[in-house]
This record gives C-alpha cells, sequence and structure tokens, in this order.
C-alpha cells in the first residue's frame, strides 16, 4: 500500500485545483484508459482503476480534506494494516474520528469540560464511486448493466471489531475509552487545558489486543463485488446516479455510505444532443434544395421519411416533432432538428458543366433574392 502515487499526480492535477479542473481531468484519463478500448492490456485496465480511485478520493470534499492532511493512511482502513499499536496488538484507527477530536481540541478552554465526541459511536461509511460507458442509443433509451465496484465493506471474520474471534477490544486505560487526553501547561496567563488524541489508543478508546488475522486488526477489508445499475431513459453525460447502501462499510455498526455512479456517454457519429432535443446535419443536393424532394433521415427509432420543401436554403432547420431524448423521470420527449446542408458537387463532366452554365445563364436575379439584396447593399454604399 505504501507505494501507491500520490492522487494529484495520478490525475494530473496540483493540489489547488478546482473541482472542475479535477473532474475534467478524470474524465479525459478515464476515457483515455477505460477497458473498452483497451481489451486485455492489464496495464491500461490498472491505470482505469488507478484514476477512478483517486477521483473517488478527490472529487469528495471530506475525503480530499483527510487525504490533504494524512495522506493515503486518511482515505484507506488498509493503510499501514497490521502496525502495532501502544498496547501491543494491531490498532484499528479511524482517521475520519481525526476531525472531531481537533474539532474539540481547544473545547476545554481555560476550565476545560467541553462536549467529547464518543470515539466508538457508529458512524456512516464514506461513498464509493464508479464509472460506467454507454452508447448515446442506450443513454436516451435507459439500460441496466453490471459494474465491479471496489469498496470497503465489514470484516465478516470479526464482524468489524478487528478482534480475534472469541476476543473483543479493551478499553483503553489511559484514556478511559474517551480517546483523548487532556493536558496541562503553564502559560503567563494562567493553566490552560488542551485535548489531544489519546497516544496508546491512537483516539479510538480501545485497544485490539489480539488483532483479527483477515482484516490485520481494521475490521475492514477491501472487496470487489458486482452491482446491477438501472440507468434511466434520459441520462445525459457527466450525470451521476446515487445507489443507497451500496458503498464504503460504516464503522462501529454505522451504515454503509452510498455508490456513485457516473455515467459516461459515447458520442454519436451523426447526432448532437442539446438538452433533451438531438441535432443532425443532414446534407442534400442542389437539385433536392431548389425543387424540394423525399429523403431519408436517421432517428433515435430507425430511418424515416422526410419531405424537404421547395427552395431550402443551407443552414435552414426543420424540427421533428417528438424524435429527441425522453425527458429524464418525467413524461415528453425532446425533438430531433435537422440542420441542412447543400453540398456543392465537384469534379464535373464537360457536359455536366455545360448544362449548369446554360441552367445559370436561364435564371435571374429574381431568383436569388439574398444575393440581389446583397449586391444592391453594396451598390449604395460604395458607389
Amino acid at each position: 500500500m505504501a507505494d501507491k502515487r500520490d492522487y494529484y499526480e495520478v490525475l494530473g492535477v496540483s493540489k489547488s485545483a478546482s473541482d472542475d479542473e479535477i473532474k475534467k481531468a478524470y474524465r479525459k484519463m478515464a476515457k483515455e484508459y477505460h477497458p473498452d478500448l483497451h481489451p486485455g492490456d492489464k496495464e491500461a485496465e490498472a491505470k482505469f482503476k488507478e484514476v477512478g480511485e483517486a477521483y473517488e478520493v478527490l472529487s469528495d470534499a471530506q475525503k480530499k480534506s483527510r487525504y490533504d492532511q494524512f495522506g493515503h493512511a486518511g482515505v484507506d482502513p488498509n493503510f499501514g494494516a497490521g502496525a502495532g499499536g501502544w498496547g501491543g496488538g494491531g490498532v484499528n484507527v479511524d482517521f475520519g474520528d481525526i476531525g472531531d477530536i481537533f474539532s474539540s481540541f481547544f473545547g476545554g478552554g481555560f476550565g476545560g469540560g467541553g462536549r467529547r465526541q464518543n470515539p466508538n459511536a457508529p458512524r456512516q461509511g464514506t461513498d464509493a464511486g464508479v464509472n460506467v460507458f454507454v452508447t448515446f442509443e442506450e443513454a436516451a433509451r435507459g439500460t441496466k448493466q453490471k459494474v465491479t465496484v471496489d469498496r470497503v465493506c465489514t470484516c465478516e471474520d470479526c464482524g468489524g471489531s478487528g478482534a480475534k474471534k472469541g476476543t473483543s477490544p479493551t478499553s483503553c486505560p489511559q484514556c478511559g475509552g474517551s480517546g483523548q487526553v487532556a493536558r496541562q501547561q503553564r502559560t503567563p496567563f494562567g493553566v490552560m487545558q488542551t485535548q489531544s488524541p489519546c497516544p496508546r489508543c491512537q483516539g479510538r478508546g480501545r485497544i485490539v489486543e489480539n488483532p483479527c488475522g483477515a482484516c490485520n486488526g481494521q475490521g475492514r477489508v477491501r472487496r470487489k463485488s458486482e452491482v446491477g445499475i438501472n440507468i434511466p431513459a434520459g441520462i445525459d453525460d457527466g450525470q451521476v446516479i446515487t445507489i443507497p447502501g451500496h458503498g464504503n462499510a460504516g464503522t462501529n455498526g454505522g451504515p454503509a455510505g452510498d455508490l456513485q455512479v457516473q455515467v459516461a456517454v459515447r458520442p454519436h457519429p451523426l447526432f448532437e444532443r442539446d438538452g433533451y432535443n438531438i441535432w443532425c446535419d443532414l446534407p442534400i443536393t442542389y437539385a433536392q434544395a431548389a425543387l424540394g424532394a423525399e429523403v431519408e433521415i436517421p432517428t433515435l427509432d430507425g430511418k424515416m421519411n422526410y419531405t424537404i420543401k421547395e427552395g431550402t436554403q443551407p443552414g435552414d432547420i426543420f424540427r421533428v416533432k417528438g424524435k429527441g431524448i425522453p425527458y429524464l423521470r418525467g413524461r415528453g420527449t425532446g425533438d430531433l432538428l435537422l440542420r441542412i446542408v447543400v453540398e456543392v458537387p465537384k469534379n464535373l463532366s464537360k457536359e455536366q458543366k455545360k448544362l449548369l452554365k446554360e441552367f445559370e445563364e436561364a435564371t435571374g436575379d429574381k431568383q436569388y433574392q439574398k444575393r440581389k439584396t446583397f449586391f444592391d447593399t453594396i451598390k449604395k454604399h460604395f458607389s
């Protein structure tokens, strides 16, 4: 565990990076190393997991704060597992409690007696994170996926106590189970009393004399498990689905955190999403634009026929009602917006050029209203 890379280094951002910068860096690297793009590449798979683990911590304000203060030990219960405590056993240190301890550091003031947090009270586990990639069509229609989640679970052998079967943690004799010790210091202003984490139990209030061999006295272990996810129709790129109770296990019998599933939608070769509407560039010929035509257009439901009206101009936009994205957990559907692109033919034959010149000569300014207005304006302002 000690050879883990710094999470900021993994994502290629500085410690002062904003939430948006961290998110952008993560999404870029997650797409770069996603296993779907590198089938069978173990190195890419390892980097993808490393990137996900880094983002899980740095995207959570509480985890990020603990990581900035304590490093990997502040966010991973298995970091440094098996180390002996002052009492001779493997001490189960929950760094989530450190903030509570320090919050009451000066709570006693000159006379002491501030409210103390119970270090052995049940605490909810932190959230776990995972990423899923879906196609444009799957995001529009909804789909189901199974994902493998790497999360912290309660040790089954010791039930989360950290103590070997048949034994139990004991109350720390130095702090009496409070997890804190008071210290008095004489100053020019009088005697000041402060509180700090108990050095013998590391602020836990209890000591594990006979640590569990399965979790090395930590009470929790990292395991991979498969979770089924319902991705609702209308989900957009970057949105997060929360699955309650499927995150990291709590401590002291506390409930598990949630699983945060971030959805990444792969781009489509023809469609571009705009809210619940879909844009599509529709190339047509010059003749189709001038004369009108029946053309075939793509939709999320398959192909359909559509009538291009006579005299259609480049850049015109046609709206096909109800052929967009379904509203997320609501009623209604967006529209399909067709942006007309008139394609000018290339590599004309001699006969085609001749016919086109004859057509040009046969038409007048009345057929080109925009052109006529443009040159009339030039004549007016520059003559």
